[in-house]
């Protein structure tokens, strides 16, 4: 690794007000290098834990996260600009993930004996790596490490963190919280670093696999590295996923629930609700509907309990997705509401839609990651399910029909992506698998599958003879 010869710096900022928060140190290389060997060395002794053991554990990190939750809840609110309503909800799911994970493993991970065609006996057992190191976006500062760590140390690995500088302060405190419910140290890192070092920890020997949650132009990168260092991966990239309104749709449900899918997390969500195909026979009916929820949110400071809406979590975030925005009405898109920048302190953006979204405009190819939402005619239901399957993303989507028979098949049969969501918007459930196809992303993470993917799949034969 190469050496860092001059000590570097980084300040993050609060995105309602422009506060600067805290300033920290980039790590050496001569420090990662030693947080690389303790985690593997603290793998060693982890992994010959029994399930029981690590559960112990990982309920007690469930259970630390509740007795920091409002410090934990407020950081996060304050570092990337969601509402602190739902940074509780966030800290609420990490509890529900360390739960899960602790009861099911035993179950998810359990050996298995199978008879051979020889006579003899076969065993499968499901046997830790080593070091997993996660690459994680800022958009939800705890369940993005949450997510990975927790499933990949009931597995008995360990776990090295590299988060989005935005929210150093979150990663840091995360680590605290792991090791007040008593994990051991070196099974758990924040690594502070910059991205030269990060391409030289995927190399590392130590380090087994890798796991990334970020853009699909971060995917990219990250896999080619990973697979030249034939190191597993998993990657859960953007989406720009579409929510399906039916003839036969409950219109002021699907007006709630798409309006929620398309602001919450303030639009910075890589599954929320974005593309909105209506049927022609209730399209007029639906944007209606829909435009007037959308002008009624209020934006404001994410710490105000009334507040529906606050600011994106960078400047840099905000003009990205005006140029987009920009970009869409030069190429045919008609702005409904929203759409300017407004003045004042904040990285603020108004809740925004926009219609004759077509191919070739951002709001149709793209993913608009804050809260712009696109609206799209469709003839009727086939042609919808072709608008919603257009697209280079597989990540969700959504159905909205009275008939549960007939959204059910179009879900399982048709819809491109690894998620759908039947009359209603949905983040994550511990109990079922999240991941996408396509530029979406693959591997799979909760649901007892994210557990399964950084494991040694292990044959043991053993013959009668």
């Amino acid at each position: 690794m190469e050496t860092l010869e001059d000590t570097k710096t980084f300040s993050t900022k609060n995105p309602a007000t422009g506060e600067v928060l805290g300033t920290f140190e980039y790590m050496t290389d001569a420090n990662v290098e030693t947080h690389i060997k303790n985690a593997h060395k603290a793998f060693l002794s982890w992994k010959t834990k029994n399930f029981e053991d690590r559960g112990k554990i990982i309920k007690a990190i469930g259970k630390t996260l509740q007795d920091y939750k409002n410090e934990l809840a407020e950081l996060m609110t304050n570092e990337m600009g969601k509402l602190v309503k739902q940074s509780h909800q966030e800290v609420d799911l990490c509890t529900s993930i360390c739960n899960y994970a602790a009861e099911q493993a035993q179950i998810v991970l359990k050996q298995e004996t199978r008879e051979l065609s020889s006579g003899g006996k076969g065993i499968v057992t499901y046997a830790p790596i080593g070091i997993i190191y996660g690459i994680q976006p800022w958009n939800y500062p705890a369940y993005q490490v949450m997510r990975y760590a927790i499933t990949n140390l009931m597995a008995g690995n360990s776990v090295l963190l590299k988060h989005a500088q935005n929210v150093t302060g979150t990663a840091l405190f995360l680590e605290t919280i792991f090791e007040t419910a008593g994990l051991p140290k070196g099974l758990f890192k924040t690594l502070v670093i910059e991205h030269d070092q990060s391409d030289a920890i995927i190399e590392h020997e130590h380090v087994r696999g890798v796991t990334l949650t970020g853009s699909g132009k971060a995917g990219k990168v990250i896999g080619k590295k990973a697979g030249a260092a034939l190191k597993k991966s998993v990657l859960e990239l953007g989406s720009n996923d579409a929510y399906i309104i039916l003839d036969d749709a409950d219109i002021a449900l699907a007006v709630e629930k798409c309006v929620r899918g398309r602001i919450y997390n303030n639009g910075e969500t890589c599954i929320a609700a974005k593309r909105f195909i209506a049927v022609e026979a209730i399209y007029e009916e639906f944007k209606t509907a829909f435009v007037k929820e959308m002008k009624a949110l209020k934006t404001g400071h994410p710490m105000e309990e009334t507040t529906d809406l606050g600011p994106m979590a960078r400047e840099d975030l905000r003009e990205t997705l005006h140029e987009q925005v920009e970009d869409s009405v030069n190429k045919g898109a008609k702005i409904l509401c929203g759409g300017e920048i407004p003045e004042g302190k904040g990285c603020y953006y108004p809740a925004t839609v926009l219609e004759h979204v077509t191919p070739g405009q951002p709001a149709y190819d793209d993913e608009l990651f804050g809260p712009v939402a696109a609206l799209i005619k469709a003839k009727d239901e086939t042609d919808a399910m072709r608008i919603a399957n257009d697209s280079r993303f597989g990540l969700g989507g959504g159905i909205f029909s009275k008939d549960i028979e007939r959204a059910t098949t179009l879900a399982t049969q048709h819809f491109d992506t690894g998620m759908v969501f039947i009359n209603s918007f949905g983040l994550a459930e511990p109990n079922m698998p999240f991941g996408g196809v396509k530029s979406s992303g693959f591997g799979r993470e909760h649901g007892g599958f994210g557990i399964k993917e950084f494991v040694n799949v292990k044959s043991v034969l053993i013959s009668n003879e």
